[in-house]
This record gives structure tokens, C-alpha cells and sequence, in this order.
């Protein structure tokens, strides 16, 4: 066992596996935040087309700080918040460029990409604050638990996680627009509970992704003297 972000023969850097966990990562979170704008129907329920992929991210979340550490997890949240801001920065600057004459499109592009600033804030505030939280989490429950039951932290920091991302993005983005506190608590127990349900269902496959890339990696991080300022971004990996 490790107890820094360094392979077993001395190797340091970045291999292939984690560089594939980061991309899907920030796929994964961009993806979420353009799709989110349709309202689907689910088993009754109305949610964000993103229901199918954000939570994704979480295990994805998972597994960088199960395998790698705090710390190489706190880079990625941060490189994906940049990501995102990117991404959300460049569809802004299309909208406001003119369209050509002949293209009829201005307003379906406006109306789906188009997200106003107080649903972009509630994002970038939710993802901030439940990321760091799920990873901050798991990571103390490693240690806690000298690194058995994994399915304890898996779910157990999802629980923490996606709960503060469900409170912080539907108050921010729906206080005064959903119209009682007893609608506005209930939308975000919802989704709180639907995507903590992803991860559960998604427990194999996380125990099996996290097995590979030990194995493969020959790494698995303890955080035990860490600093988990979320700030802190300077440490070595």
C-alpha cells in the first residue's frame, strides 16, 4: 500500500488509466450541463435530461480518489470547473456572434444553450461544493476504515455528496421560482435519492474499475497526511 500519489517501482507521473478517468470525467460534466436543460419524465418523476450521466462523475470521483488520493482527485474537480467555465464562456460568445443570413437557428441555439446566470452560478456552486465534499469524504472513511468495505465509501460519500449538490443547485437556481419550501425540499430530496440509487446500482462496476486499476497502476492512496483544502492545488502528484 501507498501512502502518495507515486507507483510501486517509483514511477511518478501520469499513466494512460488516470489520464482516461479524467477525460471521461470532464465529459461526463460538460455533457451533463448542456443536456440539463431538457425535462424528462422518469418512473413518475420530472428530472434533468442530465440524470443520465451526471452522476456518473461521482463515481468517476470515486475512483480517482479511492485509487490515486485526495489530492489528485482535488486537481481534477478544479480542472473540470475550468473545463466547464470554458465550455460555458465559448457557447456564450457563439450566441452573440451574428448569424449568417440564410441560418434560421438563432433562437432554438438561444433557447437550449442559453442557460441564464443564475442557473449557471447554481451549478458551478453545487459542483464545487459536492464534489469536494464526496472526495473529501471517501477519503477520510479510507483511512477511517484502514481501506476495507468499499462499498461504505462509495456510497456513503455519494450520500454527502450529491445531497449538498441537489440542496445548493435547486435552492440557488429555484428559491422563489418553485413556489413553497415544501416543493422546493421535496425536488431536491428527489434527486438526492435518484442519484444516490445510480450509485448503489453502480457498485459492481465501481469495485471493479477501482480492482483493475490498483492492480494495474500498482497504487492505492492513503490520505493520512493530508492538507484537504479544497484551495491547495500546489502539491506534487
Amino acid at each position: 500500500m501507498i501512502s502518495g500519489a507515486e507507483t510501486s517501482d517509483g514511477r511518478s507521473g501520469f499513466s494512460i488509466w488516470f489520464v482516461l478517468v479524467v477525460a471521461l470525467f470532464v465529459t461526463c460534466l460538460i455533457t451533463a450541463n448542456i443536456i440539463a436543460v431538457k425535462l424528462v419524465t422518469i418512473g413518475g418523476l420530472i428530472l434533468p435530461a442530465a440524470i443520465i450521466i451526471f452522476p456518473v462523475s461521482y463515481i468517476l470521483g470515486d475512483v480517482l480518489t479511492e485509487v490515486y488520493g485526495y489530492r489528485a482527485a482535488r486537481r481534477v474537480i478544479w480542472l473540470g470547473f475550468l473545463c466547464n467555465l470554458i465550455a460555458v464562456m465559448a457557447i456564450a460568445f457563439g450566441q452573440r456572434l451574428a448569424p449568417a443570413g440564410f441560418w434560421d437557428g438563432q433562437s432554438a441555439y438561444e433557447r437550449i444553450l442559453g442557460a441564464a446566470p443564475r442557473i449557471l452560478a447554481a451549478s458551478f456552486a453545487a459542483y464545487l461544493v459536492g464534489e469536494f465534499a464526496n472526495a473529501i469524504v471517501l477519503a477520510k472513511m479510507k483511512v477511517a476504515t484502514n481501506g476495507r468495505w468499499l462499498w461504505t465509501r462509495t456510497i456513503g460519500s455519494t450520500l454527502v455528496g450529491e445531497g449538498l449538490d441537489s440542496l445548493v443547485f435547486i435552492t440557488v437556481a429555484f428559491m422563489g421560482v418553485i413556489p413553497t419550501l415544501q416543493a422546493l425540499a421535496a425536488t431536491v430530496v428527489t434527486q438526492w435519492l435518484f442519484k444516490t440509487s445510480y450509485e448503489v446500482i453502480a457498485t459492481p462496476l465501481t469495485y471493479g474499475i477501482v480492482a483493475y486499476l490498483k492492480r494495474v497502476e500498482g497504487l492505492d492512496t492513503y490520505d493520512r497526511m493530508t492538507d484537504f483544502n479544497p484551495l491547495r492545488v500546489e502539491d506534487n502528484y
